[in-house]
Order: C-alpha cells, then structure tokens, then sequence
C-alpha cells in the first residue's frame, strides 16, 4: 500500500488534507469557535502547505498517511465512547423511574 500511495501524490494529498482537516475541526475547532473568514482562509492554506509537506514526506516512504489513520480512528473511537456515555446517561434515570419498588 506504502508503494501504491507514493506513486499517486495527488491521492496521497488529498487523503493527508482530509485528514489534516478533519483533526484540526475535532480537535482545535471546538475551543476556538468560529474565525473570521480572513484568519480561517489563512488556516486553511496553512494547512494545505503543510499537507504539501506531509505528502512529499508520504512519497519518501514514512507511513504518514498511516499515522493520521490511526489518529482519526482513536478520535472517532473517542467521539464514540463520549455518545454512548452521553446515550447511556440519558437513559438512565428513565430506567430507574420506571422500576417497580419492591414490597417490604
């Protein structure tokens, strides 16, 4: 695979990019909020210059886009664990209302 992706840079780009952004919006975005679209057009061409680089990285054989891979895939694990906790809380105190108390 680590073959295949160094003979197609433009693929290798632009799954570098995606993920790039992908990391930046889970992980930076939630504390920053909103930019104005000036400082957001320059973080955005930050991050497709610094893809470049990752992508000519990729191209001399270091798993790039493999680490990202793992990163996203832990983040989305996260992300996971956080909504079947926030599912799981919800549904909690309707479970225990709904039991029936025991006679004594």
């Amino acid at each position: 695979m680590q073959e295949w992706l160094s003979e197609h840079k433009l693929v290798s780009y632009l799954i570098i990019l995606a993920f790039t952004i992908y990391i930046f919006n889970s992980v930076f975005r939630p504390q920053a909020g909103r930019l104005p679209i000036l400082k957001e057009v320059v973080v955005y061409l930050l991050m497709a210059f610094g893809s470049g680089i990752l992508m000519i990285l990729q191209v001399d054989k270091l798993p790039i886009i493999q680490c990202m891979a793992i990163a996203v895939v832990m983040m989305l694990m996260l992300r996971g664990r956080q909504l079947y906790d926030k599912w799981k809380k919800n549904k909690g105190p309707q479970a225990e209302a709904s039991k029936p108390e025991s006679g004594r």
